[in-house]
């Protein structure tokens, strides 16, 4: 004879249909992160860079580096805002490092 349990019994064999509701979650804000141009940092730094802490190929590096040559600011990816200021800081500690004043900045797509 099967004993009646109460709410909160713990057997584990209760019959009752368990729904699931999935929760949305949201996507994160995105943030660009933008190199500036100016006239001391070499070309094949801003390029190497590109290469090395955003991932890009050389090719994809040179058009990102000539975009912003020409157009004073260019876009090196976009990211969630704990990864822009990462990259960011990598960067500018690398140019600093390299004694160089590029700046690079991020800001909300």
């Amino acid at each position: 004879m099967a004993t009646k349990r109460g709410p909160g019994a713990g057997s584990g064999t209760s019959t009752e249909a368990v729904t699931a509701t999935a929760e949305k979650t949201d996507k994160p804000p995105m943030y660009r992160v933008l190199f500036h141009n100016d006239d001391y940092t070499t070309m094949e730094f801003v390029v190497s860079v590109l290469v090395t802490l955003f991932h890009h190929s050389e090719a994809t590096a040179f058009e990102i580096m000539m975009h912003v040559h020409k157009n004073g600011v260019g876009v090196a990816g976009i990211y969630t805002k704990e990864i822009a200021e990462t990259k960011v800081a990598q960067t500018l500690a690398l140019a600093r490092k390299n004694e160089f004043p590029l700046e690079v900045t991020y800001e909300p797509v």
